[in-house]
Order: C-alpha cells, then sequence, then structure tokens
C-alpha cells in the first residue's frame, strides 16, 4: 500500500445523503463537500459514488456552483447507506511486476463494530470501486477500517489498539493474526500500536484522528496540551510510545507535535472528534479541517512546513465534524501506476 503523499491517479468519494449522520446540520454539509471537491479537481481527477440519476445531478449543480473542474469528475451510481468511503471503500495496492499492477482489497465493513445498521450496501462498494476501474479484487480476510491504518509506503503501518483489537470488528482473531493479515494484504513489514483514539470518535480510536505518517520516518502526533482536558492522557501516552518507537532498520520515528483544538459541541451537547490530523493529502493540495480556533494558525504553519510543495486548503469544519469525521474520513486515495 503506498503512502498518501505518493501519486494518485484520483480520489475517491462517496457523496453525503444520510441526514440522519449530520442531525441539524446535514444541508451545510454538501457545499462544504463541494468545496473540497473544487479544490481536488484542480489536483486530480475525483470519483464521486451517488445514489442514482436525480442525485448525481443536485451534486452537479453542487460542484458546477463551487467552481470544480467537471472534466475532472466522475459519478459512479454506486449506492451507499453512508458518505465514509475511507471506511467502506477499497484499499488499493500497487503490486511490482504483475500483469495488473493496480488491486483493490476487500475487507469485511460492519459499520464500526455494528454501531449504524443497516451497512450492506457500504460492504458492496469495494468490487464496484474494483469493477469499474477494471482491476482485480481479492478479499482482505477480516473486517477492517481504512481510518484505522496509516502507512509509510515503506514498510511500516501504525494502528490503534482499542480499534483493531476490539471485539466488535474480528472477535475470532488474536493480535499475532491480525498483524500477519495486515502484513499479508498490505505488503507492510512492521506493525506499531498506538493506544487510544480521541473523546468523540465512534470508531473505537482511528489512528487519523491522532497520528499521521507525512514523510517515510515522520509523523505528526495530536497534542492536547490541557491537563483537563480528555484527550490530555490518552494522547500523551500515544506521544510516549512514538518516542519509543524504531522503524525496521533502526532509524528512531521522527515526531512533530499538531495541536488539537478547544472542544467542538454539537448542537445537541456531544463532544465531536475535531482534529487537524484528518487532513487528506493529494497530489497538489492538502484538504485541512479548521475549526475557528486559536490552534488554526499553529496547525496550518505545522502542516505547512511538512507539505512545502502543496497548497493547504483549510475548510471549516465545524459542521461537517458533527458527522463524527471529516476530509481524510471522507476520501480514498487510488494510487497512479508507474
Amino acid at each position: 500500500m503506498p503512502a498518501e503523499w505518493a501519486p494518485h491517479q484520483a480520489t475517491w468519494l462517496s457523496w453525503p445523503h444520510k441526514r440522519d449522520s449530520w442531525p441539524g446540520v446535514f444541508d451545510e454539509v454538501p457545499p462544504l463537500m463541494a468545496q473540497a471537491v473544487a479544490a481536488l479537481s484542480r489536483s486530480e481527477m475525483v470519483r464521486i459514488n451517488v445514489l442514482d440519476a436525480a442525485h448525481e445531478s443536485t451534486v452537479s449543480d453542487l460542484l458546477a456552483a463551487a467552481g470544480a473542474d467537471r472534466d475532472r469528475v466522475v459519478f459512479h451510481r454506486f449506492p451507499t447507506n453512508d458518505a465514509w468511503c475511507r471506511d467502506h471503500g477499497a484499499i488499493f495496492v500497487l503490486r511490482a511486476g504483475a500483469d495488473a499492477p493496480l488491486a483493490a482489497l476487500d475487507f469485511g465493513f460492519n459499520a464500526w463494530g455494528g454501531k449504524y445498521p443497516p451497512w450492506a450496501l457500504d460492504d458492496a462498494i469495494p468490487p464496484q470501486m474494483a469493477d469499474a476501474l477494471g482491476v482485480p479484487v481479492y478479499p482482505g480476510g477480516m473486517v477492517l477500517e481504512g481510518g484505522s491504518i496509516e502507512v509509510n509506503g515503506a514498510g511500516a503501518l501504525l494502528t490503534t489498539e482499542q480499534c483493531l483489537l476490539h471485539p466488535n470488528r474480528n472477535p475470532g482473531l488474536d493480535r499475532a493474526t491480525i498483524e500477519a493479515r495486515l502484513r499479508e494484504t498490505l505488503g507492510v513489514e512492521q506493525i506499531l500500536w498506538l493506544g487510544e483514539g480521541i473523546a468523540g470518535d465512534d470508531t473505537d480510536g482511528h489512528i487519523d484522528d491522532i497520528v499521521r505518517f507525512v514523510a517515510e520516518d515522520t509523523v505528526v502526533a495530536a497534542v492536547e496540551r490541557d491537563p483537563r482536558d480528555d484527550n490530555y492522557g490518552p494522547l500523551q501516552r500515544n506521544l510516549e510510545r512514538l518516542h519509543g518507537m524504531r522503524l525496521a532498520e533502526g532509524r528512531p520515528l521522527r515526531v512533530v507535535e499538531l495541536p488539537m483544538p478547544r472542544p467542538v459541541i454539537h448542537v445537541d451537547g456531544e463532544r465531536l472528534p475535531a482534529s487537524y490530523a484528518n487532513f487528506y493529502i493529494a497530489n497538489r493540495v492538502v484538504l485541512v479541517p479548521v475549526f475557528n480556533d486559536p490552534a488554526d494558525a499553529e496547525a496550518l504553519a505545522v502542516l505547512t512546513r511538512c507539505f512545502p510543495d502543496r497548497e493547504l486548503v483549510p475548510i471549516d469544519c465545524r459542521r461537517l465534524v458533527a458527522g463524527l469525521g471529516a476530509f481524510h474520513c471522507l476520501t480514498q486515495q487510488v494510487p497512479a501506476i508507474g
């Protein structure tokens, strides 16, 4: 599995349509997504799953209003239960020397441990994505969401114990078996384990809200500086683990701290999983969630130093994160071949 910053042929999305996923604020979500697609279309092809012809027409109008390059948008009438393409979509890998160098992996999807039925349409998406590209698809052999793993493209994978070892995903698989399947399917050699995720995260601790690779030997790590905050302890413990990690050849992992915003509270009083770590790296741009917070500027400065050759596109995600995710959760990259 290539690193996210490796060249893409496309970014894939499943367009938001489930109003219950954004209670009270859904109408503000599609225009935010259109902003994101407009930025992505400056960078690469964007493939979008929609429900049907009527849904496609509505989304097309939104994209036109946002200034997206329609020559770089392809619609697929692949109906979904929800919008979280990172988790229900295919995970793409490259195979050196193979007749078909690009392949899709079809891991099982059970809506984050059976939390949000139904999910049958989402679980059926990976083979449809593979068929649309004309590439082979292989079973992943276990339940796995894309947001629960983070790779550096050079043999290392980061994940959390809270998610991958949770009994609501693969109750019959132990840690060693899960590690073996990750190595077999994703071509990784080293599994690096962190502990817990952030408050408000309904995915049981996805890595893409807390720690992200930005280079083969470098991660950005979300850090909470207020000892009274619920995230302080878990993120400090993760930071301690990161500082003790070594890559396979013995190199230390370089750790760059990324601030957390102040708590973002939904209209119903629920704390939302707001994190700057849920950015998405495209070929020429990086979509960055911001929250009208004093820490926005610091987070953008950190990420600008990490991605000097890409344009950072900050988008206010106070409404988007009401769905309990942001841009990384809503996207899936398709690697370029060659």
